[in-house]
């Protein structure tokens, strides 16, 4: 090949790199393989290599690679880069707006509503088109030079695109172009990252702020290159005659850069906070972090005649997210019983508010998690909502201590019934030993007569309450041989409500069979693993009965062996031990046997597969959904021959997130599990 073709196929391979690269990283549509663009790549580097002199400035080959560095240059910015005026709630929207609209009285005003990303600001500066610095916000005034680390982000372009902005062209060329954007790492590459920093053995990055920030700033670009960090843009800065703030990003999108789909142009600040309050809704849907939205005064004149107070322009204000985390004291530590026995310590903290609810009380989990935390009574801590839903305490600040501060020690006596506690030797959790504890009993009668179990529509934690403190149940069996009698000598019970929670409990006595195994309340037998119980007799009883009675369940498990139970898939030896010692155990098989003198009727529902689209995958959800119940998309899922889980695991397939997931959908996010939204999840049951 001569000089003049290699030239020649250099120029050709960058262009269509580079066009391939667009594609991918910016509008999320690839034409070609992953090989065949790694063989555009090869040929490339090799012509490279071989014609060092043809080596473009502005060569894809370039975003990998350069000396790593001995230090960050200080880089001046011409124009200060502000910082906004943060909003934390409504009212303070309101009042930003009503300043702003006195200062241009009779001016009709609409704004510009974006992601505010959480991330790392970042000035890029293109010369001749071509990428010429990328630096760091610093203090506004002055930055770092991190120019060969960012040319190794797909999202920002090596090269300005300006074959759509034709009229302005020679502007760009002609001109030093300025613009501002976030760079940032999703979701998603950052659990890989820090599966990856834990294989290591090197520390695990805190959130993807942290893991962006850390990975701009490596002295060596390679390590950058190797981080999957992304960039939106949100800021034009050069005079390119743009009259609004959205024609600013739609010449961000034709000069190449990515834009945000959720960047939305309001008419009124009435539509801006409607727009924050829908954002919030899905913010944990988002594939990467965002602490708020961004309100600007769209019409660049107005924005100008705004003008600056202080280091923050008056045109723009920052609506944040109420914040994850709040730093409180923990007032004590109490140990709560559950239905198990199983013993939870809980932080009783100085009330605090933590986005946007106020928490008073905070879960411990178990003792281990006490001392890895080395937490006291008297601690200050910082305490979060984990998925936004579930208090926890994520670390103690020791410096703050006075010395007053008691250590904690999980009790040896249960606080309820004064019954001796234990502990499994594999197991972290310590245990009430007595079965018949108020709290225990408490418990289990409230999960029995619960939804996902025999659904007694009326029967409430407080008639529960009244009825063990009364003596009237013991059980859960009592409660099919309550009388109206029984019940009109109960506080606040007149004949109609009496009379209404005897017709639900008699309502109830016909139940599926696996809601009475979930109602048993078995150590690690939730709703999925009842279900997948019920199968089990479900097909040894197939086409024999619509109905069973608890007689010949209770023989089914009393004939499997502890090897059986254990070797039976999804069940295991923990799961399968807990049921072998459930239906041995005496008090267990004189519940049964009073469940079937008090009339309860087992159902057989029958288990019908509609087609096998999902076989062989396992889902979990979380959160709540539009369109349908939890129970229904389950049962859409198993008749398309799909498993549910309760929990997370590396063998789960799909979580499926509502709105306000919980903490499954944090637990996915560590384990690279697919997270999808009910919308996908609408189409794949379709």
């Amino acid at each position: 090949m001569t000089k003049a073709e290699a030239k020649k196929r250099i120029e050709q391979l960058s262009r269509e790199i580079q066009h391939h690269d667009e594609l991918y990283y910016v509008y999320d549509k690839p034409v070609i393989s992953d090989a065949a663009y790694d063989a555009l790549k090869r040929e490339l580097i090799v012509l490279e290599q071989k014609f060092p002199d043809l080596v473009l400035s502005d060569s894809p080959t370039k975003r990998v690679g350069g000396k790593p560095l001995e230090k960050f240059e200080k880089v001046k910015h011409i124009i200060p880069m502000l910082s906004l005026q943060d909003a934390m709630n409504e009212e303070e929207v309101w009042e930003w707006g009503k300043r702003i609209q006195k200062l241009l009285p009779q001016e009709k005003i609409n704004y510009f509503a974006e992601l505010k990303m959480d991330g790392l600001a970042l000035s890029l500066i293109y010369r001749q088109g071509l990428l010429w610095r990328a630096s760091t916000r610093g203090d506004g005034t002055t930055g770092e030079d991190i120019t060969q680390n960012i040319k190794t982000i797909h999202s920002i372009p090596l090269r300005l695109k300006i074959e759509k902005l034709s009229s302005l062209s020679r502007v760009i060329v002609q001109r030093e172009v300025e613009i501002r954007g976030e760079v940032f790492m999703d979701k998603k590459s950052f659990t890989q990252l820090n599966k990856k920093q834990i294989k290591n053995n090197e520390p695990a990055f805190a959130n993807p702020r942290n893991a962006a920030a850390g990975s701009v700033r490596q002295l060596d670009p390679k390590i950058t290159a190797s981080r999957q960090l992304d960039f939106y843009g949100y800021q034009l800065i050069t005079d390119l005659k743009q009259i609004t703030h959205q024609e600013s990003h739609q010449f961000l999108k034709l000069l190449g850069f990515k834009e945000n789909e959720y960047n939305h142009l309001c008419q009124s600040l009435d539509e801006a906070v409607q727009f924050y309050r829908q954002i919030k809704k899905i913010r944990q849907q988002l594939p990467h972090e965002i602490d708020g939205v961004v309100i600007t005064v769209n019409q660049n004149r107005q924005f100008d005649e705004l003008g600056i107070t202080g280091r923050t322009p008056r045109g723009a204000i920052a609506f944040k997210f109420p914040g994850q985390e709040g730093v409180t004291k923990v007032k004590d530590i109490i140990v709560q019983v559950g239905r198990t026995g199983r013993l939870t310590p809980v932080a009783v903290l100085e009330p605090v508010k933590v986005a946007g609810v106020t928490i008073s009380r905070a879960t411990l989990h178990n003792a281990d998690e006490i001392r890895r935390l080395g937490i006291k009574i008297g601690d200050t801590v910082i305490v979060a909502r984990a998925g936004d839903v579930i208090p926890d305490i994520i670390s103690v600040l020791v410096n703050l201590r006075t010395g007053h501060e008691r250590a904690f020690k999980m009790p040896t006596k249960c606080p309820i019934c004064g019954s001796k506690t234990y502990r499994k030797e594999e197991e972290v959790d310590y245990y009430c030993f007595n079965p018949k504890c108020f709290e225990i009993l408490r418990h289990q009668i409230r999960h029995f007569a619960s939804k996902n179990s025999f659904d007694i529509y009326h029967l409430g934690p407080k008639i529960i309450n009244q009825l063990l403190n009364a003596g009237l149940i013991r059980d859960e069996a009592d409660i099919f041989t309550l009388t109206k009698p029984d019940l009109m000598s109960l506080q606040r019970f007149a004949d109609k409500s009496a009379t209404n929670l005897l017709a639900a409990i008699n309502q109830s006595k016909a139940v599926a069979l696996p809601k009475l195994l979930c109602a048993l309340g078995i150590r690690h037998v939730g709703e999925e693993t009842a279900q997948l119980l019920a199968e089990q007799v479900i097909t040894k009883f197939k086409n024999q009965k619509s109905k069973i009675k608890i007689e010949e369940i209770l023989k089914h498990f009393q004939n499997l062996s502890l090897e059986e139970l254990q070797k039976t898939e999804d069940i295991g030896p923990v799961v399968g031990q807990s049921i072998y010692q459930w239906f041995h155990q005496t008090e267990n098989i004189q519940l049964l046997k009073k469940l079937e003198k008090a009339g309860i009727q087992i159902r057989i529902p029958k288990l019908q597969v509609t087609n096998y689209k999902l076989q062989g995958k396992t889902f979990v959800l979380t959160g709540t959904l539009d369109s349908m119940s939890r129970e229904l998309a389950k049962e859409k899922i198993r008749t398309l021959g799909g498993d549910i889980s309760e929990s997370v695991s590396s063998k789960t397939d799909f979580v499926v997130v509502g709105r306000e997931p919980g903490s499954k959908y944090n637990e996915a996010q560590k384990l690279g599990v697919a997270i999808i939204k009910e919308s996908e999840f609408l189409k794949m049951i379709k």
